[in-house]
């Protein structure tokens, strides 16, 4: 009847396993955890013959510490790798942290500061000798974090993006894409962060409204002048041309002429040119190819020269009165010389507009002519874009994939180098005579400085190393047997929002680098945590949690499971310390539950007896069981963490606790065989519960699990399988069961009666199903026998049934009519006003529709409660 039959040791048949009065998450959960590692349960063999699943973790950053980011994340990837480890598969979750190029420099360049010297001083060996040593003694505190939150990865494969296994990895792979043309050199407008001093990425470019100035200003003279407006009037130092649109006859005229530069007395070129709108603003740009992107273009279309007027710290250095300005102050001061000159046409303060920031410091980007590395991502992106079109790779939700096509597609060559010192250096070097050597990890730099030889000063960005990462920390360039084993990787599970940063260019470098296999088969996306009102969580906004915080509160069983039952594919998940709560309630559930069945003598001893030894309530749960045991499994092969936990929640607590276990008590109480059958299947159904809830709340689970049956671990427990048993007969019975006993509870409390308090009842169930669960339904009801002296003051006709009461000696009845008669002339009040308005054309007329919908409700419900309160007085004893 069920595949999930697990023996007790022989501990004896006698022996009745005992647990504390209550749960106490930080008295085991350290413990446990560490049992764990030691034993190895995480252990991920190459050699095995078992099927394999792998998951890397999305690779913190060395500076990091846990936030509610990392625990949800971490969460959803321990129960997909529980399971699957629980199913027999060699299951292997890859730990390892991301080396964090700007983060960490900025981090030991602050320590540095603090001592009165820089990194310039120390020199360049010495200050990477200094974040290694950093790294030694503060970097990495978020693995104990993640232990802290229950993580199953494999810590004895740990990897770190700058250890010599990943870097020999990072060498060979830029060798082959700069053998293959798909690396060079150039020099092309960058994104530059004036406080890191170093080039970043599009994706790492955080776009915001702010408050700046638009200000209109009149190159040349009389007939021979435009108009052209700008949120950056500093660059005009720097402009080489104005631009047009080629079919624009309003300056027809003028294009192939020269107009002077206001300020400069450099004189330049109107040019005509597609990019332009004729219909923004005045129609014409000035063109500043050394500071602005879509200038470079024009640029380069007509061979306008790239005229540089600021340095890396976005400081003036055009000659002139402005030089040595910071571009701010620059802004302000070209503005005013402007409008001293009667240049100014228009000024416009405030004027909001997008602008790019530093994802790091917040500093404002500046655009900025550079030379640079560049990876060619034309046909790395299409093969990446090709995977997902064909199948090999599913994006789930499916969705998302628009989002990733729009990204691939439209993919810009992507700007690797980074004028930082920690990172990997780029392996390329520049000859006394225009030589330029790319090394392989396995050979030698042509020459020593003394030779005139020197390496490249850049590094690498962080993005570039950790996009090997799903073969990288498998071995690869060598082909070891994880290598073969455990790639192409099962899934990946991660958030939307790095979707670019990272899948992306896993998928480019996964493809090209293992000749054409996709580095994971399915690309699981997750939403980003929110607060309980749907808010990002934000230090400045005040509502930033640590989750640690909750977890020395209410334990990382509770954390976890508040995370995966909000766990919607590709949705963000709002969090609230009272939905926490809820989820230690539920832990705390569990625990006086098992509790409760050890007493009662629950085993997993011996095999569960054939269904025609069952009682109706025996086979009822037991077929619920099965039924939960398919649905959590459709569940998580689509990756649903919130629908199955929610599945779990309802079926433990509403039907084992709420339901069987108070049906059971009848029977326990009996004692006899129907009782032993009783127990039995009690502890089957705990049992298998507790392995369902496992890879969610692990540490509960496994102290009760493991007291529970004897065994070694629930770690290394079978998953539970749907054995296909089913007992639809069983399942109304106890459906019936469940109506007539909430019907009457509804009663009772609209009685006025507290729960304990009992009351003579006579129940008449003949010609149903429900005969049988007479003591049963007794007890839940708190309903006594009938005595001499019964008579029935209230008739209830329930699922076929009927049970009469006699409130006679248990309420005030005048008492309560009064009450009620008090609620209906209420509900009647707040009928009578709710029809007036409704009925007032002239009010309907001019309400909103919100308020006019809020107004039918409010009817609504006092009709309801009208209707309610004359059933509850017609049902009280008369006299």
């Amino acid at each position: 009847m069920t595949d999930n039959t697990q023996q007790r040791p022989a501990s004896g048949p006698n022996s009745t396993p005992e647990l504390p009065t209550q749960y106490a998450p930080a008295e085991v959960e350290g413990q446990l955890y560490e049992r764990w590692v030691e034993r190895g349960y995480f252990g991920a063999d190459a050699k095995s013959d078992r099927p394999p699943y792998t998951i890397v973790i999305p690779p913190p950053n060395v500076t990091g510490s846990l936030h509610l980011g990392h625990a949800f994340e971490h969460t959803l990837i321990d129960a997909l790798t529980r399971r699957k480890r629980m199913q027999g598969y060699e299951t292997l979750w890859q730990p390892g942290m991301d080396h964090a190029g700007i983060a960490t420099q900025n981090v030991v360049e602050r320590e540095l500061a603090k001592e009165g010297v820089s990194r310039h001083d120390l020199g360049r060996e010495a200050f990477v000798e200094r974040v290694w040593r950093w790294k030694a003694e503060s970097g990495g505190q978020i693995s104990g974090q993640m232990r802290r939150l229950g993580d199953g990865v494999d810590w004895s494969r740990e990897r770190f993006t700058m250890d010599e296994g990943l870097s020999q990895a990072v060498q060979t792979i830029f060798k082959k894409l700069y053998d293959d043309e798909l690396i060079y050199r150039a020099e092309r407008i960058i994104n530059w962060c004036p406080r890191c001093l170093t080039a970043i990425s599009d994706i790492e470019v955080e776009y915001q409204e702010d408050d700046g100035e638009l200000v209109s200003i009149r190159y040349g003279e009389g007939d021979a002048s435009i108009v052209v407006a700008t949120t950056r009037a500093e660059t005009m130092l720097g402009d080489t041309a104005v631009a047009v649109h080629p079919e624009d006859e309003r300056y027809a005229h003028l294009v192939g002429t020269e107009i002077e530069l206001p300020l400069t007395g450099r004189r330049i070129p109107v040019v005509a040119d597609k990019h332009v709108d004729p219909a923004f603003g005045t129609g014409a740009v000035k063109v500043t190819p050394a500071h602005d992107p879509n200038d470079f273009e024009i640029g380069q279309r007509h061979n306008l020269s790239n005229l540089t007027v600021m340095d890396e710290h976005a400081v003036i250095t055009a000659h002139g009165p402005f030089q040595g300005l910071d571009r701010l102050e620059a802004r302000s001061a070209i503005v005013a010389a402007l409008r001293a000159d009667g240049r100014i046409v228009a000024e416009k303060r405030p004027y909001p507009h997008s602008v790019g920031h530093c994802s790091r410091c917040k500093t404002t980007i500046e655009p900025r002519l550079s030379l640079q590395w560049w990876v060619k991502v034309g046909p790395l992106a299409k093969a990446a874009g090709d995977a997902v079109r064909d199948g090999r790779v599913r994006i789930h939700p499916k969705e998302m994939e628009s989002r990733y096509f729009g990204w691939v597609d439209n993919l810009h060559d992507w700007c690797i180098s980074r004028q930082l010192w920690w990172g990997h250096r780029i392996p390329v070097w520049y000859g006394p005579n225009g030589e330029v050597v790319c090394v392989g990890p396995d050979e030698q730099p042509p020459g020593g400085e003394s030779d005139g030889w020197t390496q490249d000063t850049d590094v690498l960005d962080t993005w570039f190393s950790s996009g090997l990462w799903p073969f990288s920390t498998l071995g690869w360039p060598e082909q070891t047997e994880s290598l073969a084993k455990f790639y192409p990787n099962s899934v990946l599970l991660t958030g939307y929002d790095i979707l670019f940063f990272w899948v992306a260019r896993m998928m480019m470098f996964g493809l090209y680098a293992m000749d054409g296999t996709p580095p994971f088969h399915t690309i699981a996306l997750h939403g980003m945590v929110r607060d309980q009102f749907g808010k990002k969580m934000s230090k400045s906004f005040g509502n930033a949690v640590n989750p640690l915080d909750w977890m020395d509160t209410y334990g990382s069983d509770a954390v976890r499971f508040t995370l995966a039952r909000g766990a919607n594919p590709g949705v963000d998940v709002p969090i609230g310390e009272d939905w926490v709560q809820g989820s230690r309630n539920f832990a705390n559930k569990l625990w006086n539950a098992t509790r409760f069945a050890l007493m009662n003598g629950a085993t997993v001893e011996g095999a569960l007896p054939p269904p025609g030894q069952l009682s109706s309530t025996d086979r009822w749960i037991l077929s619920r069981l099965n039924s939960v045991v398919a649905e959590v499994d459709a569940y998580y092969e689509d990756y649903q963490f919130a629908k199955l936990s929610d599945a779990l929640f309802h079926f433990a607590w509403d039907e084992v606790f709420d339901w069987y276990v108070e049906l059971s008590k009848t029977t326990f109480a009996a004692g006899g065989e129907a009782a032993d059958v009783s127990r039995r299947v009690l502890g089957e159904i705990l049992d298998v519960t507790l392995r369902l809830l496992h890879p969610i709340v692990p540490f509960v689970t496994e102290t009760l699990w493991t007291t529970l049956t004897g065994r070694e671990s629930v770690v290394i427990a079978d998953w539970p399988a749907d054995s296909g048993f089913r007992d639809a007969a069983a399942e109304r019975e106890i459906a019936a069961v469940q109506q007539l006993v909430t019907e009457v509870r509804r009663f009772r409390a609209d009685q006025g009666l507290q729960p304990g308090q009992k009351v003579p009842a006579r129940l008449d169930l003949m010609g149903t199903r429900l005969a049988a669960h007479e003591p049963a339904i007794r007890q839940l009801l708190r309903l006594q026998p009938e005595g001499e002296s019964f008579a029935a003051t209230a008739t209830l006709p329930v699922a076929g049934a009927t049970v009469a009461l006699d409130l006679s000696g248990v309420i005030d009845v005048e008492a309560e009519r009064k009450r009620l008669a008090k609620d209906l002339a209420a509900a009647e009040k707040e009928k009578a006003q709710a029809m007036v308005k409704l009925g007032n054309e002239a009010f309907l007329a001019k309400a909103p529709e919100p308020v006019v919908e809020k107004i039918r409700t409010r009817l609504s419900a006092a009709e309801a409660d009208i209707e309610r309160i004359t059933a509850q007085l017609a049902a009280l004893p008369q006299g």
